[in-house]
């Protein structure tokens, strides 16, 4: 007889804890050389139970499209409606950028998602001294409303939705859009998309701003009340985390500092006199989709139940549009690796399908080579057809929200509910979020998860494929064709630029402009304005100036 027959089963009818046993088990047992954490180096049980995930069915889950939407925002989820694909595009000229809209959209791709290049992102035009080398090298390139006709040739504008990731400058680049759908002979009412138009988030993580925080979000409200009225369809601000994440926070702090972000949106667009149901609709969140599966599938949930609360309880917010969070998600791109750089398209699939079981309305899936370059058409295409995959072949569509009811999911969900709310709680007590941003508090809080994940990397604590671990020699790489952009963009967008203000009535431009100034200095809608210079063929970095004159120039508090 074996050691193993002599011990026997334990049995069912065993008056001992079967937990109380179990643990002793694990106690005893040699267990492999991890760190059992969440890559947000969160610790996790080996185990989790109804003793772990406390839940009042009716209060914290309820069922889709019903507050607080834990489940969802939309009764029938992915049975009605499968979620936009959208996959990140621009690159070159607003020609070269039109083709690629165009192949995406040929090969099914939902909606448009345009990328800027950084003069465009900082508020330059293209023939600008600090334009010089980054025309077009990591987005498009929009300097005027012909630039942005450019872009949308042949789009049907009434038809298609259009995102914008823009920041400092989005007004503008908004403003663009309306005047070009106008000379397509669209109704500004009819135009659907989302600029994301998130000026705090820029100010914590991104650092592409164009004037300080209070101008800055004035502007913001001027966006939302304007839109309120004339393009109501737009969603007039992206509250993003996915920036936030990308520079090293947290799951908990992307969660907090996203909500906490939206809640300072809300109160200013109060205090501008608008009412909360007239523009909350409208605000949707951009959430970064990381590599810990289970982790980002409950802050996704997380993030419908707490503003769902807030805007209701703190907000009197009666609409219940304004207490749904609807969210585009990416997958992340600090994830990428230049190491073994087709692991990165499993990667991405991870992250994809923990988007799509969290809920997400929107989603954009990065590309194997995107950490050498742009991507070429084949990895975009690969990138795209990940999401295809997901949505017709693993059949996860088919049941909505189905880990509701995981122990662990809903333990994950609840932790990062109340870590949130701590955060919040932090934030006030330190006088609120610019006062955060001016201390310089949230940028130190984002620097310090930084550097301790990456030190756990160094470490090897945490593992990545093909970095510290799995590493093969740089020669066994498979080299990568990649996309290159051309130096005669820059030359050619600099000459279309000359063009037009040769052309344009200049008198007309520079009456526009003054007009800006005179907007700045009173409490005249400042995206009216806009939209009137750019029918002026006013440029991007001419608009731009007026307001760094008038507001002045941001300087970012020292964290180190």
């Amino acid at each position: 007889m074996t050691k193993q027959a002599k011990r026997g089963p334990v049995s069912s009818t065993s008056s001992a804890d079967p937990r109380a046993l179990w643990e002793a088990e694990l106690a005893a047992a040699r267990l492999r050389g991890a760190e059992f954490s969440t890559v947000s180096q969160s610790p996790l049980q080996a185990l989790y139970g109804p003793a772990e995930a406390p839940l009042d069915y009716e209060r914290d889950l309820g069922y889709p499209g019903q507050f607080p939407f834990t489940r969802g925002v939309h009764p029938t989820m992915y049975r009605g409606r499968l979620w936009t694909m959208r996959q990140f595009a621009g690159f070159g000229s607003a020609q070269q950028t039109n083709e690629r809209f165009k192949y995406l959209l040929g090969l099914g791709q939902t909606g448009l998602s345009t990328a800027f290049d950084f003069p465009t992102l900082m508020g330059y035009d293209s023939d600008h001294a600090f334009a010089e080398g980054e025309v077009g090298q990591v987005g498009v390139a929009i300097s005027s409303l012909e630039d942005m006709q450019r872009l949308m040739d042949g789009i049907p504008m009434a038809e298609v939705s259009t995102s914008m990731t823009i920041n400092g400058p989005a007004p503008i680049l908004l403003a663009f859009y309306i005047a070009c759908g106008e000379r397509q002979g669209v109704d500004p009412r009819e135009l659907r998309g989302t600029v994301q138009n998130d000026i705090l988030k820029e100010f914590q993580a991104q650092h592409a701003w164009l004037v300080p925080p209070i101008p800055a979000l004035r502007m913001i409200t001027d966006v939302m009340g304007y839109c309120a009225e004339r393009v109501p369809q737009w969603n007039t601000i992206s509250i993003s985390g996915y920036h936030i994440r990308e520079a090293g926070s947290t799951a908990a702090q992307e969660l907090a500092f996203t909500l906490a972000n939206g809640m300072e949106y809300v109160r200013r667009g109060v205090a501008a006199g608008l009412n909360v149901d007239d523009f909350a609709p409208r605000l949707s969140f951009f959430f970064d989709s990381h590599i810990d599966f289970f982790e980002e599938i409950a802050k996704f949930r997380a993030a419908r139940r707490i503003w769902a609360r807030k805007l209701r309880d703190e907000f009197g917010a009666k609409d219940p549009r304004s207490w749904m969070v609807r969210f585009h998600t990416q997958t992340a791109g600090v994830t990428l690796t230049a190491q073994q750089p087709e692991n990165n398209i499993v990667r991405t699939a991870f992250e994809a399908l923990a988007a799509v079981l969290g809920g997400t309305q929107s989603l954009h899936t990065n590309s194997m080579d995107e950490t050498y370059a742009l991507p070429t058409e084949k990895a975009v295409k690969i990138a795209l057809r990940t999401q295809q995959l997901i949505a017709e072949e693993t059949e996860v569509a088919n049941v909505i929200d189905p880990l509701a009811g995981s122990y662990f999911v809903e333990a994950e969900t609840s932790r990062l509910e109340q870590e949130a709310l701590a955060t919040f709680a932090e934030i006030e007590r330190r006088g609120g979020v610019v006062a955060c941003i001016d201390s310089g508090w949230i940028q130190k809080e984002i620097h310090r998860s930084a550097v301790l994940y990456q030190r756990a990397v160094e470490l090897r604590r945490k593992k990545i494929v093909g970095v510290n671990c799995y590493e093969e020699p740089d020669g066994d790489a498979t080299p990568l064709e990649l996309h290159r952009i051309d130096a005669s963009v820059e030359t050619d967008q600099r000459a279309r630029l000359a063009d037009l203000r040769r052309r344009r009535d200049g008198a007309r431009a520079r009456r526009e402009l003054e007009a800006i100034r005179a907007a700045c200095r009173s409490r005249e809608n400042l995206l009216a304005r806009f939209v009137a210079a750019a029918h002026a063929d006013c440029t991007l970095g001419e608009i731009a100036d007026v307001l760094r004159q008038e507001f002045g120039i941001y300087k970012e508090p020292k964290i180190l």
